[in-house]
Formats: structure tokens, sequence, C-alpha cells
């Protein structure tokens, strides 16, 4: 089957979504299909390449920043990318379009299904349905809807990585959505047995945009509130929240126990994962984050907000604690129960690694594969 994948970012640019894509692509690549991925670049250069068998066509957008896309640079993604990836269906000739997130890029495989006829699938993340980041994304929705349903009555198929996503989505649009799950591949994750001791200091880790919806700054806050006690943290990632995160580290006393580290390769970032005990995750709202799912791989417990979009990843006092959003108390008090009770820490990290059983890429990989054949099928009858 050949296979076109649309999304505005793809890795290195990109949040968790991109990554998404990413590994999906690479896996179906590696289950013989033909993949080409059509994505936006960064500045003024077009470029094509090839890893892990997935040919990638990267055309010039206007986009500024890797971690960040604003509205106007994903509709340009969309503009600029329409005759590209009308030229890849007229002369590859693909047999289904993979569109990831609904909005932008559902749009512009609407837009090419009603010149060509290629079945496509939407999968869907968080802020590309109606509820999924409300403070950012209400307003814009409204102002879409009537495009929105055409977008997702027109697919053949639809897909949400969450089941919050799915709940979200099939409210607003009425339509069947299915389930799958963000995946990892287990047998390239450098997993370490859970020990019964806890190594000094403890090594917690926040991996993601600093934004409000990642609300680093509030995990900072609990911290301060644990001086007392021996950890340290790692914080991968960049974003507008960076002054408030350094400003927090500052307020707190805590430089000497937080390193920055910016955006990191993927591999870097599987070393520090592996080296870890607990991921911090403090959000105001998640689909369901990749660094949950990687978390679990590496058998990490998940100190997490009681928010939908974790359900799938964190079962509260099984692998991980919650507590409720910008709560700063609870969080605090959560971590230092992990902290304090190291038989509770084992015993959560080895739920994790059991409950990583469920994202094993293979078995995303053939979902997806099952959902792109139907929808190659429909176009042949």
């Amino acid at each position: 089957m050949k296979i076109l994948v649309l999304c505005y970012e793809y890795p290195p640019l990109g949040g968790g979504g991109g990554r998404v894509a990413q590994t999906v692509a690479e896996a179906l690549a590696g289950r013989g299909h033909k993949v080409r991925v059509q994505t936006a670049a960064l500045g003024w250069r077009s470029t094509r390449e090839t890893h892990e068998g997935v040919d990638v066509f990267r055309t010039a957008s206007l986009r500024r920043r890797e971690d960040t896309c604003t509205v106007p640079e994903m509709a340009l993604y969309c503009l600029t990318s329409f005759l590209p990836t009308l030229r890849h269906i007229s002369q590859w000739r693909p047999d289904a379009i993979h569109a990831h997130f609904a909005m932008p890029t559902g749009l512009l495989a609407w837009a090419v299904h009603q010149l060509t006829g290629v079945p496509y699938v939407l999968t869907a993340h968080l802020g590309d349905v109606p509820g999924g980041v409300p403070e950012q994304t209400d307003t814009l929705f409204r102002v879409i809807a009537p495009l929105a349903r055409r977008v997702w009555s027109g697919a053949a198929a639809c897909t949400a990585v969450s089941s919050f996503v799915q709940t979200l989505a099939e409210q607003a649009y009425g339509r069947k959505v299915t389930r799958i799950l963000n995946g990892i591949d287990l047998g390239k994750s450098a997993i370490r047995n859970p020990q019964s001791a806890i190594a000094a200091p403890a090594h917690l880790v926040f991996l993601g945009r600093f934004n409000p919806q990642k609300n680093a700054p509030q995990l900072l806050d609990a911290l301060g509130r644990l001086r007392d006690l021996e950890w340290r943290l790692t914080m991968i990632g960049d974003g507008p929240d960076r002054l408030a995160v350094e400003e927090r580290i500052q307020r707190h006393g805590l430089r000497d126990r937080v390193r920055l580290t910016g955006w990191l390769a993927g591999a870097e970032v599987q070393r520090i994962l592996a080296d870890a005990e607990i991921l911090c995750l403090p959000s105001t709202s998640e689909g369901l984050p990749v660094a949950a799912v990687e978390a679990l791989a590496h058998g990490l417990a998940i100190a997490g907000s009681d928010i939908p979009g974790l359900r799938d990843v964190l079962v509260p006092g099984e692998n991980g604690l919650v507590a409720p959003v910008h709560d700063t108390a609870a969080l605090a008090a959560n971590l230092r129960r992990m902290l304090t009770e190291p038989g509770t820490l084992v015993a959560m990290r080895r739920a994790s690694l059991e409950r990583a059983r469920s994202f094993d890429l293979p078995h995303i990989a053939a979902a997806y594969e099952a959902v792109l054949e139907a929808a190659r099928t429909t176009r042949a009858c």
C-alpha cells in the first residue's frame, strides 16, 4: 500500500504530535508499505530526505520556530503544501492519505480529496478537536465549525490518540472514531528493572514545551516545598514560559538541583529517561502525551494532573499519583510520598512497565494499517 502522510509538523519540528506521526509512518514503512510525508520546512528552503524508509518532503511555508507553530503558519502549511500534495497524488498515486491533526491538516486532505478522490483518514490529537484546549481554540472552532464538519464527514475513517480525544471528537461531529493509542517500540527501549532502593538523589524529569498547558512553573513551586528531601530534576524542552521557569528556580533556591537542557535529540532524551525514576506531568490538558508513553517503557512512575487525557496512561495509586490541576500543595504531597516511600515507588514503576505493553508499537501500527487498508478498499468500491 502507498500511504501519503500529511502533517504540518514532523521531527525535528514540533512536539508530541509530530513525533507520533513519525513513529507511525516509520512503523508502517517497516511493515512493507511505501510511505511519503508532506510537511513544512523551517524557513524558506524546501528539502527532501529519507529516514527509516520514509520519504519526507518539506515545503517552505514561513515557519519560524522549531518548537511552536502559529495559526497563520498552520494555514500557510495548507496553502504551500496544496500543489506538492497534488503532485504526489498525480505522480506517485497513493492509495490513501493519513492526515495527522484534523485541523489544520485535515483541511488539506479534504481539499485534495475533493479534486482527486483519494480517501483520507484523520488522526485527531487534542487541540484539533473542540474542547481539547478550550482556552486556546474555542473561539477558532466556533468560526470554522461548518468547514470542520465537512472535513470530518468526508473522511473515510477517523481515529483519535486517546479515549479523551475520541470522546470529544464523537461528541462534536457525531460519527464513529476509533481509538488508537500513541505507540512506542518496546524492543528498542533501554528498560531498567526497578530496584528495591532509590538512587540518591532521586531523579525527576519534566519533558515538554514550556507553555501554560504544560504548567512547568507550578512543578517548581511544588518542588520548592520539598527542599528537605534528596532529589534532582531535569527539564527537557523550551518555550514561552522559560523566563517564568528560571524565575521559580531562583526564587526557590533550586539552581543546584534543576538542570535545563533545552530541546534534545531523541537518543539523549531516552538516555535521561532511562536514568530517572519519576516523570512529572503537571499539565492543565493533554491528549495522550508521548512523554508519558515513553516513561512507561522506561518504568517511570508518573506524578500527573487529574485530567482526562492521562487516564489511558496513568492509573492513580497503581503506576502514579494525580493532583487537581493547579493544586500545588497536592502535587507536592504526591511527590513527597513517592520520594519517601521506596516500596510504593518501586511498585508504581513496575506497574508502568506492565502498562507499557498496551502501547507496544507493532500492535499500534497494525491498527493503523487496518484502518488505512479499509479506506483504500472504500475507494476501490
